[in-house]
């Protein structure tokens, strides 16, 4: 039986291992996200061309983003679970795993031409999106407050490289698949599945020590009545937190949700209408990814040293910004599309870091995982009714109308930080 002074000298070296393990951590997560964001990027950049290639429906190509959003929620609770339960590493290889399915079944779809099997399929690929959000509470899991929006923007901006890659192999994958007599939209998913498949083999084999089990090891050691030794690195919050940052941070990320995907639906169908080729729509998707993922490590310094508020409010008028821009853009205008779709992506990183940050400084440990799948599927919610909405609006009002509501919709989120900051309902470290 270990003695009470020999737990304690084991408490003692449990912040090293914390800095280390979240070295280790955050190196395995770049590596995953790279991947991942390759199959993210590639099946967002065909799904609703294929859709609307299948049902020969403008009206119903909003569908597939909606499917594989609603996939995603599902995905969220179901990986959320599993994280709680077990750890992060078979939660978020589980998940990919299950993309990688998704990806198989749309291109056995594509050649059976079964919209059926499609649309299921799309819903099951969404798994590949949850997880891949997912991974960023995980780059959070062995940080402490004051550095939570760097470890979030670590991982997220690792999936800028796939992400930007992806799309722009939508065309040489399509030559592939028609070598193979499949559909040539059906390309891109053979991309998303090796994607999503290397992703999670990856993550099984090296995501060792799992970072939300030693996060919870570190909270229930026994404290050193000295304090942690001179130059040791900060360990992970282990203090009751607050619970008011949840719907708050809930709100922020899905509202931006919701706009994101709504005009990021919709804008390569608009693109394909006005005789722009498929390797154009994949340019701007690719610069609009890489909008979403490559500036994080600055949002995540906005988050931590000016604020999760203020970065928030940020994420309302860049979206705003974006939405006025799509909606005035020639559709001829490639450069003015791109700049549109840029700022769009731009917006949703400032909404995503903020609102992330204030879930995990609310979330207390023993039920962080389970919480955040909860959070992920409102988000998950909001981007399913802005996709399956946008062919609507598109159809019966046009491109520049859902643009321009969406950048609207996007400028309420001023109002509701603004509000929650009067209240001082966050702590003023943290605002």
């Amino acid at each position: 039986m270990t003695s009470p002074a020999a737990r304690l000298d084991a408490g003692k070296d449990l912040p090293g291992r914390a800095a280390a393990a979240q070295r280790r951590v955050l190196a395995v997560l770049v590596a995953a996200q790279v991947l991942s964001g390759a199959g993210l990027a590639a099946g967002i950049t065909v799904g609703a061309l294929l859709a609307q290639e299948m049902l020969d429906s403008t009206r119903l190509s909003g569908v597939p983003s909606g499917l594989f959003t609603a996939g995603s929620a599902v995905a969220a609770v179901l990986v959320g679970r599993v994280s709680q339960r077990h750890g992060r590493r078979p939660g978020l290889a589980a998940g990919y795993a299950a993309g990688a399915v998704g990806s198989a079944g749309v291109i056995a779809a594509a050649v059976a031409d079964s919209a059926p099997l499609l649309f299921l399929s799309l819903f099951v690929y969404g798994a590949g999106s949850a997880t891949n959000l997912q991974a960023r509470y995980a780059g959070a899991d062995l940080a402490d407050s004051r550095h939570r929006g760097r470890a979030v923007s670590t991982v997220l901006v690792a999936t800028t490289l796939g992400g930007v890659v992806g799309p722009n192999l939508a065309a040489p994958t399509g030559a592939v698949a028609q070598a193979l007599g499949m559909p040539r939209l059906a390309g891109p998913f053979l991309l998303a599945g090796a994607a999503y498949a290397a992703g999670a083999l990856f993550l099984a084999v090296w995501l060792r020590p799992d970072p939300l089990l030693l996060a919870r090891e570190i909270a229930a050691s026994p404290k050193d009545p000295e304090g942690p030794a001179e130059g040791a690195a900060d360990p992970p919050d282990t203090a009751a937190p607050p619970r008011h940052g949840l719907p708050l941070g809930a709100g922020i990320m899905g509202l931006a949700q919701l706009v994101m995907v709504a005009i990021m639906t919709m804008t390569p169908v608009h693109m394909h209408a006005h005789g722009h080729t498929t390797a154009a729509s994949g340019l701007v998707i690719s610069l609009h990814v890489a909008a979403m993922f490559l500036p994080s490590p600055l949002t995540g310094w906005l988050v931590d040293r000016v604020g999760r508020l203020w970065t928030a409010c940020a994420s309302g008028v860049v979206l705003l910004a974006a939405g006025l821009l799509a909606a005035s853009a020639p559709p001829a205008s490639l450069p003015l599309l791109a700049v549109a779709l840029v700022l769009l992506g731009l917006g949703w990183n400032l909404g995503l870091i903020s609102g992330t940050a204030l879930i995990t400084d609310s979330a207390a440990l023993a039920t962080r995982a389970r919480t955040q799948g909860m959070v992920d599927v409102a988000i998950a919610v909001s981007g399913a009714v802005g996709g399956m909405a946008s062919g609507f609006v598109v159809a019966d009002a046009g491109y520049p109308v859902l643009a321009a509501v969406g950048g609207a919709l996007a400028l309420t989120l001023l109002p509701a930080v603004a509000l929650a900051g009067r209240a001082r309902s966050v702590p003023h470290g943290r605002a």
